[in-house]
């Protein structure tokens, strides 16, 4: 499994942070649908299936300043089960 960039990984939880604020905000048909894409999002960028365990996931990732933290390194050890 590909493990994203700790940049890509800090740019997707800031659009789900703004898509929460927003739908949270003044909830509206297309706010609900770009908070659910970009839960999606990373639910697909960490191999889980409940945004909050990407969200859990994506923060262990860069925490751990392991593999994410170098580009193109990828160990299979480190994958996230599905």
């Amino acid at each position: 499994m590909l493990l994203p960039t700790p940049a890509d990984l800090r740019a997707a939880l800031s659009r789900y942070a703004d898509a929460v604020i927003e739908d949270e905000r003044r909830s509206t048909p297309d706010t609900v649908r770009r908070r659910e894409d970009t839960a999606y999002t990373l639910c697909v960028m960490t191999g889980v299936s409940d945004v909050r365990e990407a969200l859990s996931t994506a923060d262990a990732l860069l925490h751990r300043g392991g593999p994410a933290a170098e580009p193109g390194r990828i160990d299979p050890s480190d994958a996230v089960p599905v």
